[in-house]
């Protein structure tokens, strides 16, 4: 019998280019259909793995999701950018390779990651999602997260919608 090691732990630099691997995955998952694609082209070429390695070693709050020895996901998070929303913190960031989602994976790097902000005394805390990123605004309220304010984000010329969801503890 083998035994597969799953851990969530803080990046390291030399995580860089599996990072920037995995969010290209995601995000051409995630978007493909939703944000126009040259724009998503755009999106995901300008975080490749000097952009990773940059904010790993300045400090970024980048926590990843080690399944035996790929990179299966990554969530970024800190304090919340939105003055107009008075909760602590934000995950800014949490996606998943296609191949990892559906398997409870995402719930434990969500968990992790919400964990570490309550350490740092950041007890609420926001995230935002695409509405038309149905699985993830699924995902969030299946995770117990309250929609409590809309906005929207222009990617080139198309507007789209997005919402906030947020917990408290």
């Amino acid at each position: 019998m083998s035994t597969i090691l799953i851990e969530v732990r803080q990046a390291k630099a030399s995580d860089a280019a599996a990072v920037a691997a995995t969010h290209d995955q995601a995000w051409r998952a995630a978007y493909q259909g939703i944000i126009p694609g040259a724009e998503l082209d755009k999106l995901i070429n300008r975080r490749g793995p000097q952009w990773w390695d940059s904010a790993i070693r300045k400090g970024s709050r980048v926590s990843v999701l080690v399944f035996g020895e790929q990179i299966a996901g990554y969530a970024n998070y800190g304090r919340n950018r939105a003055r107009s929303l008075h909760f602590d913190g934000e995950i800014y960031e949490l996606y998943l390779r296609p191949e990892f989602q559906g398997l409870g994976f995402g719930r434990r790097l969500f968990s992790a990651a919400r964990r570490d902000l309550a350490q740092s005394g950041l007890k609420s805390m926001v995230i935002w999602a695409l509405s038309d990123n149905e699985p993830a605004v699924e995902f969030y309220r299946n995770l117990g997260g309250r929609m409590v304010a809309r906005s929207s984000e222009r990617f080139g010329g198309k507007s789209l919608d997005k919402v906030a969801f947020s917990w408290t503890h």
